[in-house]
């Protein structure tokens, strides 16, 4: 337990504080870590010399410096951690339960920075990377693998998810690129078109439209489209397409994974506005768009003035290199 008053009001703090927000609970271990964490390598030092003028040397700090230090660690917890006999010491019982945990808590910190480390080393590290459900079965696989030809032992975390998910995860710094489309115009993101993908309008086999190669949009104002959810991005651009073309489309379904609408097209529930398929689906027709111009711009997109380790660096410049090329043909 803290003692607060033995740290002379350093780890005190009002009861308004404390009501404001219920952020007093985080102030007060904001102040303690603040207070401790610079003694703890100082205190494990000492504790397993048991001799400070021992572990002044080892850890090459002036001797002053360090008994200085552990006083100041006793006073601010209000606890004994030693007992002393001139330069030598001794753990207190206190002293031994804190130095179980002060060891567990270093060396998760050393195992974190191993791991940072590791996570930027250029021919060894890991780039997070997200990218839409519709680029999983073949882009992305092709691009990692033409990557992966000079980089061969570059990590990556892959996920997939729709645009605007992965733009909050940018956000988050839980991603360091995503392929997503539209691409986004914000002022905290960079995002820069890499290409184009042309949409068809998928219909089942024995659709009135499927004897059909080409179309204009408008021929299906009277059909009922499956189409995913509102806040993905090909629902935007579905619903933009159809207002251009002169109607409101009337959904009946609404899904998460293009794949699944195309199903949900040969069974005959609908009709809706997809990329071309990994893998031709039986069922169902897919046709040609002559008006509106039908398609979806495709960019990457990556944290405005976020700092790039060296294997996202390499990843990026890849990327960019591809622009016009990035789809399959």
């Amino acid at each position: 337990m803290v003692h607060q008053q033995r740290s002379q009001g350093r780890l005190s703090q009002s009861s308004d504080t404390k009501d404001r927000g219920g952020r007093g609970d985080r102030g007060d271990r904001d102040a303690i870590v603040a207070l401790l964490a610079p003694r703890l390598v100082h205190f494990a030092g000492v504790a397993r010399t048991e001799h400070v003028t021992r572990a002044a040397q080892e850890m090459q700090v002036p001797q002053s410096t360090l008994s200085r230090s552990m006083v100041r660690l006793e006073q601010d917890l209000g606890v004994e951690l030693f007992a002393r006999r001139g330069r030598t010491v001794s753990l207190t019982p206190a002293g031994r339960t804190f130095l179980t945990s002060v060891e567990r808590a270093l060396a998760e910190v050393e195992r974190a920075a191993d791991e940072v480390r590791a996570d930027a080393d250029p021919a060894t590290g890991k780039v997070a990377f997200g990218f839409l459900h519709t680029m999983g079965a073949e882009t992305v696989p092709g691009l990692l693998h033409a990557f992966r030809a000079d980089h061969p032992r570059v990590r990556f975390s892959l996920v997939q998810n729709y645009g605007e998910a992965m733009l909050e995860k940018l956000r988050a710094g839980e991603l360091d690129l995503c392929l997503t489309s539209p691409v986004p115009d914000a002022p905290d993101l960079v995002a820069r078109r890499l290409d184009e993908q042309k949409l068809r309008l998928v219909v089942p086999a024995d659709h009135r439209l499927a004897s059909r190669r080409r179309i204009r949009l408008a021929e299906a104002a009277e059909d009922t489209f499956v189409t995913l959810e509102p806040g993905y991005g090909l629902r935007r651009i579905t619903d933009d397409l159809c207002q251009e073309a002169g109607f409101k489309p009337r959904v009946a379904f609404e899904g998460e994974e293009a794949e699944t609408l195309r199903g949900l097209v040969a069974a005959g529930l609908g009709v809706a506005l997809l990329p071309p398929p990994a893998v031709a689906r039986p069922g169902v027709v897919e046709l040609t768009v002559t008006a509106p111009r039908a398609v979806r711009e495709i960019g990457v997109a990556w944290l405005d003035g976020h700092p790039d380790t060296a294997p996202v660096a390499a990843f990026k410049k890849f990327l960019l290199s591809r622009r016009g090329s990035l789809l399959p043909a």
